[in-house]
């Protein structure tokens, strides 16, 4: 099995049933891989996005944060083309959200992965079986293969090959977040989404759900845009944040940047006690 795994680890090219491996064959996107321009979205005659513009690059890390109610979470549900701006335009891969057909946007889903902020596994399925899951719906795989697919994926994001046979109840909060991630890179996905992907972990959990988004990142070329409120996350892995406040993005720029703006809504959401910590930890494994 071992030797198996790493056959398809390292090429894994399935074109004649609906599948095909990116590992090798990283091909350069100049365009943003998400453009959201000038999106306005009003829910029960509250606006709730007053003109978001935002660009992410092929490769980047990018994070949304803002206080509360900000409209993160809600952003990310309009990019992922679950909810519909009152007006705007998305673009995923250069695809307009709003001008394509409804297979055109299935074709769209199947190049990015989301990992939800409550993992959102099936309880009746064990480990495998979700990972398993994306491939079963969306290609014509044969079981052995499919299984085969899930135990790398399972393997890449440090879980052991004893916890397949795992359910969800059986779970740490680690391990419930490394299967839905697992699960949201088993269709070879060019995107990530990720949905406050720490939250519940514990400060040793979430320094190395951290490391292991950057090492996927560099190891896959994959681009990903989370939403979070982790201040050692923003630190440690985002390339820029994205500060969104009464319905638009204040501010976009790198860490180091962004807690310098004069802005009173950015100064009090980083100044604070917890703030200071993680830029003096980042700074200190930086030798800044």
């Amino acid at each position: 099995m071992r030797g198996r795994l790493k056959n398809y680890l390292i090429i894994s090219t399935f074109t004649g049933h609906e599948y095909k491996s990116r590992y090798t064959q990283f091909m350069p996107y100049h365009d943003p891989v998400i453009h959201v321009e000038n999106v306005k979205l009003s829910l029960a005659g509250q606006w709730i996005h007053r003109g978001i513009n935002l660009r992410v690059q092929q490769g980047e890390i990018i994070a949304i944060v803002g206080g509360s109610g900000s409209g993160k979470s809600m952003l990310l549900r309009e990019i992922l083309a679950l909810v519909t701006p009152t007006s705007g335009d998305i673009k995923v891969f250069g695809k307009n959200l709003n001008k394509i057909s409804s297979s055109e946007l299935l074709k769209l889903q199947c190049r990015w992965g989301v990992l939800f902020q409550q993992s959102a596994l099936f309880t009746s399925l064990n480990v495998i079986e979700n990972i398993s899951f994306p491939l079963q719906e969306h290609t014509q795989l044969d079981k052995t293969t499919i299984k085969d697919l899930a135990l790398i994926k399972l393997l890449a994001v440090g879980l052991p090959i004893e916890s397949a046979t795992k359910y969800p109840a059986e779970l740490s909060g680690g391990m419930l977040k490394r299967t839905a991630l697992a699960r949201a890179l088993v269709m070879d996905p060019e995107l990530l989404l990720l949905d406050e992907p720490t939250a519940g972990l514990d400060p040793k959990g979430s320094e190395e759900f951290d490391a292991l988004v950057l090492n996927l990142r560099n190891i896959l070329g994959l681009t990903i845009l989370m939403v979070t409120h982790d201040l050692d996350t923003l630190w440690q892995i985002a390339d820029k944040v994205a500060f969104l406040n009464e319905g638009r993005i204040l501010e976009f720029a790198p860490m180091a940047k962004l807690i310098q703006s004069k802005q009173a809504a950015i100064a009090a959401y980083f100044q604070g006690p917890r703030g200071r910590t993680a830029q003096h930890l980042y700074e200190g494994n930086h030798g800044i």
